[in-house]
């Protein structure tokens, strides 16, 4: 029964309609993230189902008529969460943690090295009553980011002002609220590399910008090409756009490239000649597998080329070899940025009063190795190489086997934590997507989760060239699963367009 003021459901209570699809705002229902799309659905849907399997397996009633599942687990290669997939965190700084958390722990005779209890000494001393618990200043305690200031110091070859550093929940609160500082309506428009990480195209509209896409060169290996960057600035200003802004991901998300630094002085030269900001996505800047390839921050860069440019550098501890995802600790340093408009910036970080205190506190100690005569320092180092080490084998792994289908084609992976391989699609699937208006690749990436419980993303979900298919998996999962997930891969593909296959 319908009222004036909402809906009345049988046998229970009235429903206000205050909120409903159509009256939400267009921005909210605009704004989407591959992330979370249909294929995580799906696998969070199979994942319980395979549960009630298993523990039906043991005896116990499953309430279920459904066909039981093809796999024995889900594996998930979407997201680039690295210790749900097995990588163990760092010990040193997780040990530094616990003793800001619970000081009481460091009066344990033998239970930390003397260099863990020193950090943890240090920072508790600096911070307001010696309590994590307590808020810091909008930006971030000053210790840690004094800690962040010197380490960008030693990595840009330049001087560093706390005060140009912000910590964040993760870098995507700091892109948040940098994009917040930038758009200012409609008509303003962010550049954006496709593929991209949907984080920006959905935060731009979320926040009532339009995203503008550059595509990258898939052929060059995912290079930008400044013509490209032109075609798109101009397009976008022939319907009235104001271009404010451009993204470049480096290492690249989803598609692993490391920009060379030729690359990057031609876009500081368009950010330049366009009067744009630079975002500099650099959260994998600690994983690069290729000889020959090293990382280059686009700061370090400006500075060098005497470059007026603002440039924001976003980093992150979810990445890298901490893969801290959970805690979330990140920051953004600020480049060129006018004091006046810097101020703007701290009151938004204000709004949200600060940061989580113990993820400001692993930034700084991440970015701070324990010290070279230290008692970790030995065990800390190995931890590193072990991770490096793995990551390097498993980057080439991926790459041979996926190059190695016939219809698929993947460029090197020289950096980040994913491989994003190009894939013909045909016969039965291509027909099943366009019965349902539905893009080939997330048909593609949904049969393989159903028939394999290998979860990737389709390429779709990050933008391509119209005419080709795409889908994103990581390569964090351990050495053995992720040869696994590479048989599945080999036997879909190969069967795909025939249909149903057990």
């Amino acid at each position: 029964m319908s009222t004036a003021f909402g809906v009345c459901g049988l046998g229970g209570p009235m429903l206000l309609s205050t909120l409903t699809l159509p009256t939400l705002p267009k921005h909210v229902t605009k704004c989407e993230y591959a992330g979370q799309g249909p294929v995580r659905q799906k696998a969070e849907e199979l994942a319980r189902q395979l549960m009630q399997q298993q523990a039906g397996s043991l005896g116990r009633h499953t309430g279920m008529d459904a066909d039981p599942l093809p796999f024995d687990k889900i594996v998930p290669c979407s997201v680039g969460n690295p210790q749900a997939v097995g990588q163990q965190p760092v010990q040193f700084h997780r040990q530094v943690m616990a003793c800001l958390i619970e000081p009481l722990l460091m009066q344990k005779n033998a239970l930390f090295q003397d260099d863990v209890l020193e950090r943890a000494s240090r920072y508790l001393s600096r911070l307001k009553d010696g309590a994590t618990g307590a808020y810091s200043s909008p930006q971030g305690h000053l210790v840690f980011r004094e800690e962040v200031a010197s380490y960008l110091s030693l990595r840009d070859e330049t001087d560093t002002s706390v005060d140009d550093v912000f910590l964040t929940d993760g870098a995507s609160a700091a892109i948040k609220m940098v994009l917040q500082l930038i758009l200012r309506g409609s008509e303003d428009g962010i550049l954006l590399p496709i593929p991209q990480y949907p984080l920006y195209s959905a935060m731009t509209v979320l926040l009532g910008g339009q995203p503008v896409g550059y595509f990258l060169d898939e052929q060059a290996g995912w290079n930008i090409n400044v013509d490209e960057l032109q075609r798109a600035a101009a397009e976008f200003r022939k319907r009235g756009g104001v271009l404010r802004a451009i993204v470049v991901i480096n290492p690249g998300n989803p598609t692993g490239q490391v920009l060379s630094q030729a690359s990057m002085e031609a876009v500081i030269h368009f950010a330049e000649q366009e009067s744009l900001v630079i975002l500099a996505d650099e959260v994998y800047q600690d994983n690069i597998h290729t000889d020959g390839k090293e990382f280059m921050s686009f700061r370090r860069l400006a500075h060098q080329m005497g470059t007026a440019a603002e440039v924001f550098s976003f980093h992150s501890i979810s990445k890298g070899f901490m893969g801290e995802s959970g805690l979330r600790g990140g920051f953004v340093h600020c480049s060129n940025l006018r004091h006046d408009v810097r101020d703007q910036l701290r009151k938004i970080a204000s709004i949200s009063l600060c940061s989580n205190v113990v993820g400001q506190a692993l930034v700084a100690s991440a970015v701070t190795p324990p010290p070279l005569d230290g008692a970790s320092r030995a065990s800390f180092d190995q931890d590193r190489a072990e991770i490096k080490g793995q990551l390097q084998r498993k980057a080439k792994l991926v790459w041979q086997r996926l190059n190695a289908l016939d219809g698929i084609s993947c460029q090197p992976l020289d950096g980040a934590i994913y491989a994003f391989p190009r894939v013909t699609i045909k016969g039965y699937i291509m027909k099943k997507a366009i019965s349902f208006a539905t893009p080939a690749d997330e048909i593609y990436c949904l049969e393989l989760l159903e028939r394999t419980g290998v979860v990737t993303v389709p390429g779709s979900g990050f933008g391509q060239k119209p005419g080709t298919f795409h889908f994103r998996m990581t390569i964090l999962p351990d050495e053995d699963v992720l040869s696994g997930v590479l048989d599945s891969i080999e036997r879909f593909h190969g069967e795909h367009a025939a249909g149903w296959f057990r």
